[in-house]
């Protein structure tokens, strides 16, 4: 007896070590594939980076740029001067021919504008705000937008993609794909436009602009979500349907279909979970850029937050504020690109990182 507890010990103590390993290796593996997708990131971001930079300027010289913010009362060569020097822009673009060594190449409006976001400096703002905490402070009412949005219109989005296939090849399917298409094709401007309208200004149920960041917001905050669920409605139902499609049509579930179980059964218990892991791949990949926000629906309500503020960069030339946007929209999607990956080996065990 005492011999076979040692032996059942034994052969547990083995498992117990064979599981840590391959825990490590997998987290060794796991770090090793992160890194390598960085490295291979760091070229699209120099890239981007630099494209960013040759177009802004290839359209808006730096003069250009001073004389738009300065106005047409207050322009003169000494005026335009002290505005290039004091925001950095009295420097060459690319090489600095009266400097030697490095600083040919580190004294440039290139170097100290965009090389500088890669440690995430993305200095200040023409009117003098610092970009970073315009960045903080901007990210939450943006995501106070975008991530009910994205959560309630996921929901319902696979919930009544979900009841479409089951009734398939109905008359109630042409219908809901008839309306889809129709809500698709529709320009999220005419939702704005018309929701405004209608419940703003025709209703006064709720107001349209005038947003302020206290408890008081959510009034300002519940027109954009509709309206962007809505809009986004008619595109998500078709996807999932398709998706779900596609798993109803395999052999484990015309086998479960054939021993007798519920079409709510097969529809919640087996094609749901399953379908679920192409989807995964689609929706991980958005989360890091709801932090930027919606162009679109900020500039129409008021919203203070980054989709505004990348408006405001443009309107006013202000490369400082569209190259930072530029480079951290492009950062955010490299990391949701790294994320879906990553859950996709999560939630399907036969997928592993290469």
């Amino acid at each position: 007896m005492a011999f076979f507890n040692f032996l059942l010990l034994n052969c547990f103590s083995r498992l117990s070590r064979i599981q840590a390993t391959a825990n490590t290796e997998n987290y060794l593996i796991m770090w090793s594939y992160i890194f390598r997708r960085s490295v291979y990131a760091l070229p699209i971001l120099i890239g981007v980076n630099f494209f960013t930079f040759a177009l802004f300027f290839m359209i808006n010289s730096p003069d250009q740029m001073a004389q738009a913010q300065l106005g047409i009362k207050h322009i003169s060569p000494e005026a335009v001067h002290e505005w290039k020097k004091a925001r950095g822009y009295d420097m060459p673009l690319f090489l600095n021919d009266e400097k030697s060594g490095f600083d040919k190449v580190t004294e440039t409006i290139f170097y100290e504008k965009s090389v500088r976001l890669f440690i995430f400096d993305f200095g200040k703002t023409d009117e003098g705000r610092i970009i970073l905490d315009e960045i903080k402070k901007r990210m939450w009412p943006s995501l106070a937008v975008a991530l009910p949005v994205f959560m309630v219109g996921l929901v319902v989005s696979i919930f009544v993609s979900l009841i479409v296939v089951m009734f398939r090849a109905s008359l109630f399917e042409l219908s809901a794909m008839v309306l889809c298409v129709a809500m698709f094709s529709i320009s999220s401007m005419f939702y704005i436009i018309g929701g405004q309208f209608l419940f703003g200004k025709l209703w006064s149920l709720v107001p349209v602009s005038g947003f302020i960041a206290d408890k008081s917001a959510i009034k300002f905050l519940i027109l954009p979500i509709i309206i962007g669920v809505i809009s986004g409605f008619g595109g998500g139902v078709r996807v999932y349907r398709i998706i779900f499609l596609e798993e109803a049509n395999k052999d484990y579930i015309r086998t479960a279909r054939a021993k007798g179980v519920s079409e709510l059964a097969i529809l919640f218990g087996h094609l749901f979970p399953n379908g679920l892991i192409p989807i995964l791949t689609g929706i991980v990949v958005v989360i890091p850029a709801l932090f930027l926000g919606s162009l679109v629906t900020e500039s129409f309500f008021g919203i203070p937050g980054l989709g505004s503020f990348t408006i405001d960069g443009i309107r006013a030339q202000d490369f400082s504020i569209v190259r930072s946007m530029v480079f951290l929209s492009s950062v955010l999607y490299i990391l949701g690109l790294l994320l879906t990956d990553i859950s996709y080996t999560i939630a399907d065990p036969r997928v592993r990182l290469t």
